[in-house]
């Protein structure tokens, strides 16, 4: 953090220096915006074939083949939830925050993309709708449904205010994951990755930098929508912080669960294809 008093003086070309215009690390004009109206064609006549309930202060897993829906919906109460996503398959291929954020933004909404990792950096699933989108970036420079965040976890927990909290999005996810695959928990728990923070309010203060959170806008029935590219694992946690106005460590926060719908579309959206892995070519070094 750039808070304390610089120990060292401005050269003279301090102001030019500071004035250079930024660069967009990632220009996504080769990135084409999805047409979104296939796909909101197909929900017309989709049938729901599954739900499932993440319990307030812990997690859920749930599987969604490519080319369905899911919806993740407040319920009961104001709640933000900590997302993974896996191939199915394979559970090395899974989310990618970093680069999703990369390409995409701080926070996602309709029309972006969750990307996979190395070596398959593909779409894993495509936002279709947001009832959040309204939002958008508030005074604070706050936004929802972020990928900024890493997930609560029991070690940073530990470091900063001591003690052996159980309930973190980790553990959650953590247990959730090796319930539903069979797995141990440790084997289980390295594949418990940075996720989408669903419904979260996040961004960074403008004097020091620091990751913040605020009371997060979700009311129960606000939703965020996807439409699965490949055969997902999902994994969610609903964050022990609630709404995440004063912590996300706790046992003593108002939390509500959040419902997990998976949807079959009557026919595949016009034009959508599974997305094949990354095209780069391994052999010439990495």
């Amino acid at each position: 953090m750039k808070t304390a008093p610089p120990e060292h003086s401005a050269p003279t070309d301090a102001a030019q220096r500071k004035a250079v215009a930024p660069v967009i690390c990632y220009p996504v004009s080769g990135l084409p915006r999805p047409d979104l109206a296939p796909f909101r064609a197909a929900r017309d006549g989709w049938t729901k074939i599954s739900e499932t309930l993440a319990p307030a202060r812990d997690a859920a897993c749930f599987d969604v083949p490519a080319g369905h829906f899911f919806r993740i919906t407040s319920v009961e109460g104001s709640q933000v939830g900590d997302l993974n996503l896996w191939n199915a398959h394979d559970l090395t291929e899974r989310f990618y925050s970093g680069k999703t954020r990369a390409l995409h933004g701080t926070h996602l909404s309709t029309g972006d993309k969750m990307w996979s990792s190395f070596p398959h950096l593909r779409p894993m699933a495509l936002i279709t709708d947001d009832s959040l989108d309204w939002y958008g970036f508030d005074s604070f420079g706050g936004s929802v449904h972020d990928v900024i965040g890493t997930r609560c976890d029991p070690y940073t927990h530990n470091l900063l205010a001591g003690g052996q909290y159980h309930h973190c999005c980790h553990s959650n996810l953590t247990r959730a994951l090796a319930d539903h695959t069979g797995l141990s928990l440790a084997k289980a728990e390295p594949h418990v990755h940075d996720v989408l923070n669903v419904f979260m309010c996040t961004g960074f203060t403008r004097d020091t930098g620091q990751y913040f959170m605020k009371a997060s806008p979700v009311r129960p029935g606000d939703y965020l929508e996807f439409f699965a590219e490949i055969d997902l694992l999902g994994g969610l946690s609903a964050c022990p912080g609630g709404d995440c106005s004063s912590e996300h460590s706790s046992d003593t926060a108002a939390c509500h669960p959040l419902l997990i719908e998976v949807f079959k579309p009557a026919q595949a959206p016009a034009g959508w294809q599974p997305p094949p892995v990354n095209g780069y070519d391994r052999s010439h070094g990495r």
